[in-house]
């Protein structure tokens, strides 16, 4: 396909523009999709925001955006699996698959993974994308685009979950009802786990949660979270905590509420990136602490939960702006974070050909 697609760019710190450049061409093993829908992330709230995540610096003009669903529209040579027409969700992390990380099926550790929206690598804040046809996977009829494009959040969660070792007669707490918290929330219900309690400050998104399908929420601001977990558990303390929040405080609360020889998940990060807790707490329950990097292998699971009903991913979704409101789109995500729990930005009308 020829011609020019309409670029979404972040011009500067809370700068958005738009631009033109060329339709991408399909190499051989690569599919070119048009996108419909694409997340807002909060990785791309902060390089929004403050124009760098660590030592990942932006260099304006730079395309936000790395949660993507869509429809295919042309096929390379040696793309056997996928058609003009099928709808996608796409993984955005391309891996070297040769490095001992990536032999050894880690391939989220690899060191030379290419992933949409992690500097220098362009997002797709765009009209079409060229991606490699073995990270597009197949959308069932009853699954949206608008729900492709959030299997990418749903993974993580599910990655949470796998690492927490997560299993029917489970009490299990979620630290942060944010999108990551709520995907971790349904992953862990759709694992089998059977009480699951949500911890934020905001009320708004713990309300989310319940309409999601938690089985209590507790909210920070107005009860000490960690007696409301024992609570719960008649003094015992809860099986597994995924923290999501990122936060210092929620991370000592986690070690707190946990019973003996429970497993803690790390999946938020902090402002400062470090964080002084409680180890001898940690030593005397002898905590298993599990860490989470993006996800692997979960693509195919998220999305079956989904397409079973098992997880309603457009409840998640609170707001959806039009491409041609990107400026606006960025600036409402992170100026009303106590209402607006995922956005998500149309691209396009999803196809039907």
């Amino acid at each position: 396909m020829e011609g020019k697609m309409k670029v979404a760019v972040m011009n500067g710190i809370g700068k958005m523009g738009y631009t033109t450049r060329d339709i991408p061409t399909p190499k051989d093993d690569e599919v070119l999709v048009k996108l419909e829908y694409v997340g807002i992330c909060g990785s791309d709230m902060h390089y929004y925001e403050t124009g760098a995540i660590g030592h990942y610096l932006v260099e304006p003009p730079f395309v936000l955006g790395h949660e993507p669903g869509g429809t295919v529209v042309e096929v390379g040579k040696k793309v056997t699996h996928l058609k003009v027409g099928d709808r996608v969700a796409l993984e955005p992390g391309k891996t070297c698959g040769h490095c001992k990380f990536c032999r050894e099926g880690k391939y989220n550790l690899c060191p030379d993974v290419v992933f949409f929206a992690t500097p220098p690598v362009d997002g797709v804040f765009q009209e079409y994308v060229a991606h490699e046809a073995a990270l597009c996977f197949k959308l069932p009829d009853n699954v949206s685009t608008l729900e492709g494009a959030l299997i990418e959040p749903l993974a993580v969660g599910f990655h949470a979950a796998n690492q927490g070792g997560a299993h029917a007669g489970q009490t299990a707490v979620v630290m942060g009802a944010g999108c990551i918290g709520l995907m971790s929330m349904m992953a862990l219900k759709s694992e089998g786990v059977s009480h699951v309690y949500v911890v934020d400050i905001m009320q708004a998104r713990l309300d989310k949660a319940l309409e999601l399908g938690a089985d209590g929420v507790i909210n920070g601001k107005e009860q000490n979270a960690v007696q409301a977990v024992l609570d719960l558990t008649d003094g015992f303390g809860c099986d597994l905590v995924i923290e999501t929040a990122g936060t210092e405080f929620t991370t000592r609360q986690a070690i707190e509420m946990v019973h003996k020889g429970a497993t803690i998940v790390l999946v938020g990060y902090s402002k400062s990136g470090e964080m002084t807790l409680p180890v001898s707490l940690a030593l005397d329950k002898e905590l298993t602490f599990k860490t989470v990097f993006r996800y692997r292998h979960i693509y195919p699971m998220a999305i079956d939960a989904v397409a079973s009903g098992k997880i309603n991913l457009k409840g998640v979704v609170t707001n959806i702006f039009d491409f041609d409101d990107i400026q606006n789109a960025m600036d409402k995500s992170i100026a009303d974070k106590a209402n607006i729990v995922k956005a998500v930005v149309k691209i396009a009308d999803e196809t039907r050909l």
